[in-house]
């Protein structure tokens, strides 16, 4: 049954015999207990309803597969008591290791489960924590998504933010400030607005920054449906995309590119995240004792047509 090369042809063709005759499924529970191990990964997401993770996850599963192993995967809503309640199948040791796609346990807490059990953070992660992790560089790509619009001649440039202010949404408006600094555009507080991370998200701050005086001429949101929900916010104004108002957006998750406007966007390599962060776990799930490791994968400005053709007078 374990397909050993020792075993005779016919004898093991017998043996086949005798279990389809039986209908006998071999009991998974009882050899994962006897190796000490479940072949099951958790993973955990803060939102199951963001469009981001589908390839993210995508990446984590193929890896997984290939080596043997399936992933489950629990929504915490970034609540670290849900958190605490899934990590306790780590702790029983019903899955054998646990991918953070978003933590909510603090990086001390985070450390002190590393030294006992294969974890690795993905995407969201805590700078304190030592564990290894892989994202991208959030300050760069929030630099790069601002140093366009203003290459594209605006200087009153908005940004809609997340209230929840997770480490990459921080990392996004520091490189968002340090290409405002650097052109010589001074930055002002309510150009920055904070809301819930989603669609209606980006409709409430772009309307709110339509009310500045004067008001942005380019939006630049931390997620493509924030940026999406800030397009439906203009075009319910009929202010012209992007010859009123540019948008750009963060992730180039699906919508971005059926969206009329085509959403200029910063693509994050998602599904590379996803394995990446899978082929970190299963190191140290096999060699039990590994180097941290951060690995900081490369973002991309794909430019449509909701930036494009502005020419500030």
């Amino acid at each position: 049954m374990n397909n050993n090369p020792s075993v005779a042809p016919t004898t093991r063709k017998k043996v086949q015999m005798a279990i389809d005759k039986l209908g006998y499924e071999p009991n998974l529970l009882g050899r994962n207990l006897r190796r000490l191990e479940t072949k099951m990964i958790l993973v955990l997401l803060q939102s199951l309803s963001n469009p981001f993770y589908s390839k993210v996850v995508q990446g984590m599963e193929d890896v997984g597969h290939r080596n043997g192993y399936n992933v489950m995967i629990c929504n915490t809503d970034f609540d670290t008591n849900r958190e605490k309640e899934y990590l306790s199948l780590l702790k029983n040791k019903l899955v054998d290791g646990v991918i953070f796609a978003a933590p909510a346990l603090s990086g001390k807490e985070l450390s002190m489960m590393a030294k006992q059990y294969p974890i690795v953070q993905c995407c969201e992660y805590k700078a304190d924590a030592q564990v290894s992790r892989v994202s991208i560089d959030n300050v760069q790509a929030g630099y790069t998504a601002t140093r366009h619009l203003i290459d594209m001649g605006h200087t009153n440039i908005g940004m809609i933010s997340g209230q929840n202010r997770l480490p990459s949404a921080k990392e996004r408006e520091k490189g968002y400030k340090m290409a405002l600094k650097e052109a010589g555009i001074s930055f002002r507080d309510p150009w920055i607005q904070y809301e819930s991370y989603g669609f209606h998200g980006g409709f409430r701050g772009t309307q709110a920054l339509l009310q500045l005086d004067p008001r942005p001429t380019a939006l630049f949101a931390i997620s493509d449906i924030m940026a999406i929900g800030a397009m439906k916010a203009l075009k319910e104004k009929n202010i012209s995309i992007p010859n009123e108002m540019a948008v750009i957006g963060f992730d180039n998750t699906g919508i971005s590119g059926m969206y009329d406007p085509g959403l200029t966007t910063i693509a994050q390599p998602r599904y590379e995240l996803g394995a990446t962060a899978m082929e970190l776990l299963l190191q140290a799930i096999n060699k039990k004792e590994t180097p941290i490791q951060n690995k900081v994968l490369a973002h991309e400005l794909i430019i449509r047509e909701s930036t494009k053709g502005f020419s500030d007078k």
